[in-house]
């Protein structure tokens, strides 16, 4: 078992082992200090051949292999989700009750537990049993429509939206807001944490935007936030590099416009102009006569809400983040670290993929 600083010290958490946003949301629990103790099928192995230590979402803890399908392994798992205060799960709607761990089987003899459930269309509805991908439950949501030039298909955005952002961190975000009540009033209950509804939360900016008339849902990238906006976009440069541009406060685009001594030029005079291509044009044009790191050193100390595109392989090498100790690397793995950050109660490092190991018998010692 891993003893680990952070605000969650202590807190026992049993996982079972899956893909995507559960384990996110693990990690996350475990990055903060919970005892976290994740329970894998036998020959259960990461995606895309990885070795272990390079499946970052399975950082800072310990795993536990167990058969459910065998009666007295089953009964290892009743054992440590009695003496856990959250299980997490990321199964389809029923599995766990077709193994014997649903929350009428576990919850007798662990009022108190907070059982997180992450799925990606829902406990229910019509799409609840079907299979899916980050990419679909965008698409139900408004969130992928939105995104992308206009007159192209949707990009896909990797996995960031719906599945962590929507899935993992709304998981998260659940099962401490139940464990503080349980905490309180001893009751646990089902946290029901759905991808497609994550998603559609992240999109509510745009749907008030679009209530009040200030948002375009005709068409991709016609909006100030999906492209549409000329100061609200990226820009190529001379060597093939790009610039992220985003001031949108007057304030910031005056700054930009001073220093790229565009302050007098009428094709600048109205920011929230209608039309934007003249000004998109023209920044085109601009930016690619210098190379990204001689507009980084023109403009990264100007509050024109500035950046370069850093690619993974750059944004470690990154002054800023290098300051923040952003990354961090352990057995050579180069990952993000821990966050958010505690002053009073820091975390610990994360540890790699896979923390190793262990029996039931240590789990249990452990947590005696």
């Amino acid at each position: 078992m891993l003893d680990r600083n952070g605000p969650l010290r202590g807190v026992r958490v049993v996982e079972m082992a899956g893909l995507g946003p559960a384990p996110f949301c693990a990690m996350m629990l475990a990055d903060m200090g919970a005892e976290v103790v994740r329970i894998a099928r036998p020959g259960q192995a990461p995606l895309f051949g990885l070795e272990q230590k390079h499946n970052l979402y399975d950082r800072s803890r310990r795993s536990l292999t167990l058969d459910l399908r065998d009666p007295a392994q089953l009964g290892q798992a009743k054992t440590l989700i009695a003496k856990s205060e959250i299980l997490i799960e990321g199964f389809r709607p029923g599995v766990m009750e077709r193994l014997g761990l649903g929350p009428q089987d576990v919850t007798p003899s662990n009022p108190a537990l907070v059982y997180g459930r992450m799925t990606g269309w829902g406990q229910d509805g019509p799409f609840s049993n079907r299979a899916g991908h980050d990419l679909n439950y965008m698409a139900i949501s408004g969130a992928l429509w939105s995104i992308g030039p206009a007159g192209a298909p949707p990009p896909p955005p990797q996995n960031i939206i719906a599945d962590l952002a929507g899935g993992g961190m709304m998981l998260l975000t659940g099962v401490l807001a139940a464990l503080t009540h349980a905490r309180a009033n001893g009751e646990g209950q089902v946290v029901d944490a759905c991808m497609s509804d994550g998603a559609a939360l992240m999109m509510v900016l745009q749907y008030g935007l679009k209530a009040g008339g200030a948002w375009d849902d005709t068409a991709r990238g016609g909006n100030v936030l999906n492209g549409g906006a000329a100061y609200y976009r990226c820009y190529e440069t001379s060597d093939g590099g790009y610039v992220a541009l985003g001031p949108i406060e007057p304030q910031f685009f005056a700054a930009l416009l001073d220093k790229l001594n565009l302050s007098d030029d009428p094709r600048f005079a109205q920011q929230y102009a209608a039309d934007q291509d003249a000004m998109h044009a023209a920044l085109e044009t601009i930016f690619a006569t210098k190379t990204r790191d001689a507009w980084q050193s023109i403009l990264e100390d100007v509050d024109a809400c500035f950046a370069p595109v850093l690619s993974m392989t750059e944004a470690p090498q990154n002054a800023h983040n290098i300051a923040r100790g952003t990354f961090v690397q352990t057995d050579g793995v180069v990952q993000p670290g821990t966050v958010p950050r505690f002053l009073g109660t820091p975390s610990d490092p994360p540890t790699h993929g896979d923390a190793g190991t262990m029996t039931f018998d240590e789990a249990l010692a452990h947590w005696a």
